[in-house]
């Protein structure tokens, strides 16, 4: 079997584009196993996986949690916000107490930039990052360029543009070392102030018109505003962030072609989306979130082979 050059899944940018050929494949196989009556296999019944979630989550979480069932891996969940934690106790002092019982992978989100990193170093378990901060959210870039494929048959010369609160974003910062792996052009569009200052020196195109960058892209990307992480105001409103980069069904349907409309959730509809865009025949969301489950049971499974091997 071929087999992942990574040992832990800590961020797209380590990750080689055989990696990504490789967890895409066999995505596609877990895609069918989802998909029949049984959606059930036995691959993973001796492995025990940790869902340790410092931060909030709901679509994530659910996400690993469906994908590890599916593999039917024991699972033990952690939520940091009624845990020890709260009470002083270390990142490693928490993992070390779960992995104290015979656990083989962490699945981790967790506040802090380089939390997945840190701990991949320091203990003996396969760590999945689950989004770390504002730094990456692999799983979530995997899943994104995964559903673009499926959708358009390939990513290599597809244009992406990534729209809205680019400063705050795992997200982006994920797609954009995927997307550019697997030979996409990448945009990227917002108002100056939720566009990072070292974003030129990635490769990608800065656009500040929405109508400009809509008419460029093959696939639009419309993240959310991340209010919880901006510790100041960006701009005036989210009323007048809404009618610059919100976009609408009008402006889908001027567009001089069929764009494809992408969002990783959870949407804020009416702010960076409108309804009628979310639930149209251009959007591939709920595609995204079908995907989530076979590009995370893809992820899990080639990590988990190599637990075997030792």
């Amino acid at each position: 079997m071929d087999s992942l050059s990574v040992d832990h899944l800590t961020g797209i940018e380590n990750l080689t584009t055989n990696d990504i050929e490789l967890i895409f494949k066999t995505a596609d196989s877990f895609k069918e196993v989802i998909n029949r009556p049984i959606k059930k296999v036995p691959s993973l019944r001796d492995i025990t996986i940790a869902n340790l979630f410092f931060e909030n989550s709901t679509r994530t979480r659910l996400s690993f949690e469906l994908a590890e069932k599916r593999l039917s891996a024991d699972i033990v969940n952690f939520s940091a916000a009624s845990s020890s934690v709260k009470k002083g106790e270390t990142l490693i002092d928490t993992v070390n107490n779960i992995l104290s019982m015979k656990v083989d992978m962490v699945v981790m989100r967790h506040p802090n930039p380089g939390a997945a990193k840190f701990l991949s170093e320091r203990v003996d378990a396969r760590v999945v990052n689950a989004g770390d901060g504002t730094h990456e959210h692999p799983t979530q870039a995997l899943l994104d360029a995964y559903s673009i494929r499926e959708k358009l048959g390939g990513v290599s010369g597809k244009k992406v543009v990534i729209v809205g609160d680019i400063l705050h974003s795992r997200v982006a910062l994920s797609n954009i070392y995927c997307l550019q792996k697997l030979g996409a052009e990448v945009m990227v569009c917002g108002p100056t102030t939720l566009i990072p200052k070292y974003i030129g020196e990635l490769g990608v195109q800065v656009e500040h018109n929405l109508a400009a960058a809509l008419e460029w892209c093959d696939v639009a990307n419309m993240l959310r505003i991340q209010l919880e992480r901006q510790e100041m105001k960006y701009f005036p409103s989210l009323r007048e962030y809404s009618m610059q980069y919100g976009l609408t069904k009008k402006i889908l349907d001027g567009l001089s072609k069929k764009i494809v409309v992408m969002h990783p959730g959870p949407i804020n509809r009416g702010v960076e989306i409108t309804s009628d865009v979310a639930d149209s025949s251009q959007s591939i969301i709920l595609n995204q979130v079908e995907n989530g489950v076979a590009v995370r049971m893809a992820v899990i499974y080639l990590l988990a082979s190599k637990i075997k091997r030792q």
